[in-house]
């Protein structure tokens, strides 16, 4: 592909399809009731295609999504606002929302850390900020590393569409450091297998989660 076309954020956008794994949706709802969430307005940030908001209407009053560009299928009767996610702050209120959510965004983006800092600010005091991203500490990723020299979900096929590769302690200094407490990690449970195309059975990924899952949950409270 041209690197012109790689330079449009709206195409690598598009690239990317606006879709994550069931399992990724299904740990992100899972964390909501963990958390006690059953009421409130959620956002979306980095929504795609919306493909989260059947997991979890059950837990919500409003759903609203945040993406560059509007996918198809994007649940209808929902709110839906465009903006660039590198380009910070968001065209959105302050404490705008119960629920803050950003899917597989994060390796997406330049600045980690800012991006962090937004989430948190979207966020109502008390309210959950939730994010996920690939599982850097998975025994997929390490082989990976050790045989490539990179991550698993950051190999010349994922670029420059993942950018930016973030291991589990560096989830949680951000949020630390951003005002997020009560801080939680989470996998998918869901895993492929070295040198296959096939999944680990779920009953050995929930016995070994983080070895065995290609995804990770952080979630905490606003302060």
């Amino acid at each position: 592909m041209k690197t012109s076309t790689w330079a449009d954020p709206a195409a690598r956008a598009l690239h990317s399809g606006g879709a994550s794994e069931t399992a990724i949706y299904t740990m992100v709802a899972d964390a909501l009731g963990r958390r006690g969430v059953t009421n409130g307005k959620l956002l979306d940030v980095g929504c795609g295609s919306g493909n989260l908001y059947p997991f979890v209407r059950d837990r919500l009053s409003s759903y609203v999504g945040v993406d560059l560009v509007r996918y198809n299928g994007f649940p209808a009767g929902s709110d839906w606002v465009e903006a660039n996610l590198d380009q910070l702050p968001l065209p959105l209120a302050s404490g705008c929302a119960d629920v803050v959510v950003a899917i597989e965004v994060i390796e997406h983006l330049e600045n980690p850390h800012a991006f962090m800092r937004e989430l948190v600010r979207l966020a109502k005091s008390g309210g959950t900020v939730v994010m996920t991203t690939p599982n850097q500490l998975s025994l997929l990723s390490k082989m990976t590393l050790v045989l490539k020299n990179r991550f698993n979900a950051f190999q010349d096929v994922h670029y420059p569409a993942h950018i930016t590769a973030l291991l589990e302690i560096d989830l949680i200094r951000i949020a630390s450091a951003c005002g997020l407490r009560d801080l939680s990690i989470s996998y998918s449970k869901s895993g492929r297998i070295v040198f296959t195309p096939f999944h680990y059975p779920r009953a050995v990924s929930k016995l070994w989660q983080r070895e065995f899952s290609d995804n990770i949950c952080l979630s905490g409270v606003k302060e």
